[in-house]
């Protein structure tokens, strides 16, 4: 297997690898299957992971690290940990204990990458989603971001971004921000292909993260778009390759860093296996005529609710 490129961050004192391995999973699963599933990525040639506190897979993937290091299979300064922090705890006052929490439950003295997980805030915690409208208020950018610069001044992070942001976002931080984000992580695929953020990401020196590669379809928000996707599906008959290999390999092509997320053995290795062919001019050309539709959106997590619907509108 080639080895896996990696993409240099604004002020992150580490390279990422391009390609990583997403935990999030719905049902989740218990954390004996994601630890035997994450040290088998490792196996396959995985240094990138990524996980959040809402997912519930920091703890796994914690276990699975140092699993990993006792092995012999990888060096912890191999890898590249991102983690987020949740909407509940996006207050500049808990922002440093938040991301102490993590690391807590990853078992590390630091990650590589710390995100804003949500462009808004949760008043408390919550069990069950959708919530109710009085528990969500606009997020506090710029307090927030101070937070988020001082977990990466007193070493909790090498790096600090976000995601989930629109350009109206992120032009906000970046008139408030000393350190600017490294990173926005967004749903991009060939079915929301994310041209007006990447444009203005890249103007901005900001790397761009694509979560949901392949639509997310097993997933509880996701669907099968781009799975189930003809144009898709016709090139890699052409190509002798997957609809998930061309979808990933067009991300890939845009410059864009893609965390895609199977526990699957065979899928894992072959969602690596998109280095050493390209797709031609006619095939981007195709694929740029693929009707638009975004597939997740925050009111399906959070609700309807005015401001909700405003960031929606706004991504």
């Amino acid at each position: 297997m080639a080895k896996i490129p990696t993409a240099s961050l604004m002020e992150c004192e580490k390279a990422m690898p391009v390609i990583g391995l997403g935990t999030c999973a719905y049902p989740r699963p218990d954390s004996g299957t994601a630890k035997a599933a994450i040290v088998e990525a490792i196996r396959a040639g995985y240094r990138h992971f990524d996980t959040a506190f809402a997912y519930g897979s920091e703890k796994p993937l914690g276990e699975a690290i140092a699993e990993a290091v006792n092995l012999g299979l990888v060096r912890r300064e191999e890898l590249f940990i991102t983690t987020k922090l949740w909407a509940s705890f996006a207050h500049p006052d808990q922002v440093v204990p938040a991301c102490k929490m993590s690391l807590q439950n990853l078992g590390l003295e630091n990650v590589d990458m710390y995100l804003i997980h949500l462009p808004v805030r949760l008043k408390e915690m919550v069990e069950s989603f959708p919530v109710s409208e009085e528990k969500i208020e606009a997020l506090d950018i710029k307090g927030v971001w101070e937070g988020m610069e001082e977990c990466k001044r007193i070493g909790l992070t090498k790096g600090i971004g976000v995601s989930n942001f629109s350009c109206k976002m992120l032009q906000h931080l970046l008139s408030v921000a000393k350190i600017p984000p490294a990173i926005n992580q967004v749903e991009m695929n060939p079915i929301w292909q994310q041209e007006k953020l990447r444009e203005f990401c890249k103007a901005e020196g900001i790397h761009v993260t694509a979560y949901s590669p392949l639509g997310a379809n097993n997933t509880k928000w996701g669907d099968n778009r781009v799975m189930g996707c003809d144009v898709l599906a016709q090139i890699a008959k052409a190509k002798g390759k997957s609809v998930a290999q061309v979808s990933l390999r067009w991300i890939y092509e845009q410059g864009v860093s893609l965390v895609t997320k199977s526990f699957n053995k065979e899928r894992m290795r072959e969602n690596l296996q998109i280095l050493d062919w390209c797709l031609s001019e006619e095939d981007h050309k195709i694929i740029s005529q693929i009707p638009q539709r975004k597939a997740s959106n925050l009111a399906a997590i959070f609700g309807p609710h005015p401001l909700v619907l405003q960031l929606d509108a706004d991504l």
